[in-house]
């Protein structure tokens, strides 16, 4: 294709809320990656939120409607970076306007939305990529490398999760400024369809584990509702969404995982799953005693300010479109198709929950292999 601004790729920023802002705005209005991508729009249905986000970080239209910025002829691809739950629906507006795609994690809420998503772009010859790209993270790169060489025997158990699941929204201190930028509320995060922890948090834990296990084969689950309303700036905001689960994962070859969600305590720290094997285990980022997590450790475009700032996991995500786009090379790891499973997993989830019945998962995707994960650390590992 042909950019429309000299050689780079003109991008829309679907919301100007705190990821619009943080993940897109902050890092693409960066001098670095000039040669690259231009923010050629942003649009957000608050009055004036747009015009203040265009004016803030340089973008050259500002507009209230998504539909206008679809009309845009100087934006190639879109990032959408509003409330889950509307994904889908602007994800097929961007594909019918002719728009290559990033999404925000979750990419929709149910496997067949993304099934939907993934027909048309692949219909119109259009790319998406859908966060959180856990695999570009050096640590899970050497989890899934230990594996591979048979440093921890046969797995047997992993557990991930997090805790603090819906206060950590309301007390982002990005939200409690005092002017359009930095007063966005988080109402979106506790209401259906699209919010809750597993959509929003969980999945970055499902991402990690499953990248580097492998796909899921069947899920268990529990779920319910503990905390119900939270308090934001005055404001009671009830909460719609269940916000612990706890998810029982089968892989195979009877390797069985826990995913956990919950308003209180972790066991697990960040992200990244601790791995049980009959030889070894990885535990706090930590394989029989070694630190995975190196100095020096950053992903592809984390360079100068980018891997300082905030949300740059995202931008990582946001960048591979990029370069997918104008080098039309391989897939990135940030893929559909791990997306649509994840998506999967949670949508079982929930239904195991519900019926208390054990649901299969039928959903897969492409593993990194050996060689892809030595070169990427031998190029971005520290």
């Amino acid at each position: 294709m042909k950019y429309n601004v000299g050689n780079q790729l003109g991008m829309g920023v679907v919301g100007a809320g705190a990821i619009g802002i943080n993940a897109a705005l902050k890092h693409l209005s960066q001098a670095d990656v000039q040669d690259k991508v231009h923010l050629a729009a942003v649009c957000d249905l608050v009055q004036g939120r747009a015009d203040a986000a265009a004016a803030a970080y340089g973008v050259d239209k500002g507009y209230t409607g998504y539909e206008a910025l679809l009309a845009d002829k100087n934006v190639d691809a879109v990032t959408i970076c509003t409330p889950i739950g509307m994904h889908f629906e602007q994800g097929m507006m961007a594909l019918d306007a002719g728009k290559h795609i990033h999404f925000n994690k979750t990419m929709t809420t149910t496997k067949a939305e993304a099934d939907i998503l993934i027909a048309k772009a692949e219909s119109k010859g259009l790319k998406i990529v859908a966060s959180p790209g856990q695999m570009y993270w050096a640590v899970n790169q050497r989890i899934r490398k230990l594996l591979l060489e048979g440093r921890l025997g046969r797995p047997v158990w992993s557990i991930c999760g997090t805790g603090s699941v819906g206060s950590y929204h309301i007390n982002e201190p990005y939200r409690h400024g005092n002017d359009i930028l930095t007063n966005t509320n988080p109402a979106w995060y506790f209401k259906k369809p699209g919010g809750g922890p597993q959509y929003d948090v969980t999945v970055y834990c499902l991402h990690a584990m499953t990248g580097i296990l492998g796909p899921v084969r069947k899920v268990s689950a529990m779920s319910g509702r503990v905390v119900p309303s939270f308090d934001f700036r005055g404001e009671q905001i009830a909460n719609e969404m269940d916000d612990s689960t706890t998810l029982m994962l089968e892989f195979d070859e009877n390797l069985f995982g826990v995913v956990y969600a919950a308003p209180v305590g972790a066991v697990a720290d960040g992200f990244s799953p601790y791995v049980y094997g009959l030889s070894g285990k990885v535990e706090g980022l930590v394989f029989n005693g070694e630190k995975l997590g190196r100095p020096g450790d950053h992903m592809p475009h984390h360079f100068g300010e980018h891997g300082k700032m905030g949300e740059n996991h995202v931008y990582e995500d946001i960048m591979q479109l990029v370069d997918w786009i104008a080098e039309d090379g391989k897939k990135p790891y940030c893929n559909v198709e791990h997306a649509r499973h994840v998506i999967d997993i949670i949508e079982s989830g929930y239904r195991a929950a519900e019926t208390g019945q054990t649901q299969s998962i039928a959903t897969g995707f492409d593993l990194l292999g050996l060689e892809e994960i030595n070169g990427m650390l031998e190029q971005y590992g520290g």
